[in-house]
């Protein structure tokens, strides 16, 4: 399990020591750079010291005192023809001469800073290994970083706990939302919530605003239905007690076709239910997954067929006035069907006998729309978005219904990105629009 708190703690530690090692690195060059300028300076005045000093090659055949080991200066002098007359380390490997003033000089034991002055008769240079500024360098570069590497594990704690504090909102949002019930989703409080967590909160509380709003839904979906439900099953208990106490085969005949009638209602009902569920939990709010491209004029030519022999039996006027091919759109086939059977079924149950439907489909204007206009008594201003809810049924409708077939042709349109509108129409009845924004324009997808 990756822990924000252990990543924190590993990167701002990690930081720190590339703060400590950059902070030794510069360090080590301010030191060196003044520990240079002090050197030069005692090398400038070492040489200096000895200008009343009197060297002469008198003295060079005699034996030298061993070098000190600790004394890291070396000095010599010559006469200005170039005759050494002094070297306090005659075992340094240094030139015989050298330019006058300040130099830097490489060789095959290191480094050397050396200093050279003349005065009277004499050349006198004095130089120091460079290694020996460079330890003190070091030396003061580790004595600053060393508190600090002891600091290190203090740091590391402090930090842990800092971190843990920092984080403690996130547990107090964790506990505030795992009390949270499904018969109790008030939202969290922003009250003292870092802005930091705040997008967070907020996020959480518009999903159990919209959870809360789903359940309420669900219940009233479910109480909906079992109301819906309950008369067309007692119906059918009394057809069937009627049956058997039918005392003819007249009786019994008719009793048998009001059971088959009521048993075709409640599969209707059913049916329309596992439709509208269908389409609550296979799509969610999100948006959908990309649909092949399919045409408006085909699927509306098989809803139609599907109530051909209904519209017949009521000498209906069922037909397909505009089939515009271009009409494509993408889309689920079998939903858009549904939509369409839906739109053309009630247009068909609720126009008179003899009466006349129209059914279009065009494309244009940015938009691909399905039009279905009928003579029937149509709906009234006022009702037109209120039959859009589920299980509702106006008082004057005489035919049957569950009161979902156009709950389900809204929610099968809001799912395509489609809109739909009811008006009045040419024929003196109903017209419904389907409209489809967005045209798709790749090739249509075979029907199943």
């Amino acid at each position: 399990m990756t822990s924000i708190r252990g990543r924190l703690l590993a990167v701002l530690l990690s930081a720190i020591a590339l703060a400590m090692l950059a902070g030794a690195f510069g360090t080590y060059y301010l030191a060196l750079r003044e520990v240079d300028q002090v050197f030069d300076y005692h090398l400038e005045q070492l040489a200096l010291s000895l200008r009343d000093q009197a060297f002469s090659s008198a003295y060079h055949p005699l034996s030298p005192l061993p070098p000190d080991e600790e004394f890291d200066f070396v000095i010599q002098v010559w006469t200005p023809d170039g005759d050494r007359l002094y070297s306090s380390h005659p075992q340094a490997i240094l030139p015989n001469r050298g330019q006058l003033g300040f130099a830097t000089l490489k060789t095959t034991e290191g480094g050397w800073r050396v200093f050279t002055t003349e005065l009277r008769d004499q050349v006198i240079q004095v130089a120091q290994p460079m290694s020996v500024r460079q330890q003190l360098a070091t030396s003061a570069a580790l004595k600053t970083v060393q508190p600090f590497m002891f600091l290190l594990p203090v740091l590391g704690g402090l930090i842990w706990w800092l971190i843990g504090r920092g984080l403690a909102p996130l547990h107090s949002i964790a506990r505030s939302v795992s009390r949270r019930t499904p018969s109790s989703l008030e939202p969290l409080r922003l009250d003292g919530v870092p802005s930091e967590a705040r997008p967070l909160v907020e996020s959480i509380n518009s999903l159990l605003d919209r959870l809360d709003a789903a359940l309420v839904a669900q219940r009233a979906f479910v109480a909906d239905a079992a109301h819906e439900l309950r008369t067309p099953l007692t119906a059918l208990q009394l057809q069937a007690q009627l049956m058997e106490r039918a005392e003819s085969g007249e009786e019994r005949d008719q009793a048998m076709a009001e059971l088959k009638l009521g048993l075709q209602r409640a599969g209707h009902v059913v049916q329309q239910l596992l439709t509208l569920a269908r389409q609550d939990h296979v799509y969610p709010d999100a948006a959908p997954q990309p649909w092949p491209a399919v045409r408006l004029a085909e699927i509306v030519s098989l809803a139609a067929a599907d109530y051909a022999i209904l519209a017949e039996a009521k000498r209906i006027d069922l037909g397909i006035s505009v089939a515009d091919e271009s009409a494509v759109v993408q889309g689920n086939f079998t939903d858009l069907r549904t939509l369409a059977a839906n739109l053309i079924g009630n247009a068909v149950r609720y126009t008179p006998n003899g009466g006349r439907i129209d059914v279009a489909v065009r494309c244009g204007e940015g938009n691909c729309r399905i039009e279905i206009d009928d003579s029937g008594p149509g709906i009234p201003p006022e009702d037109r978005e209120r039959v859009f809810d589920r299980f509702v049924r106006r008082a004057e409708a005489d035919e049957p219904g569950s009161g979902l077939g156009l709950a389900i042709v809204k929610a099968i349109a809001s799912r395509h990105g489609a809109t739909v509108s009811l008006g009045a129409s040419a024929l003196g009845g109903l017209s419904a629009r389907v409209s489809f924004p967005h045209p798709a324009r790749g090739r249509p997808a075979e029907s199943s």
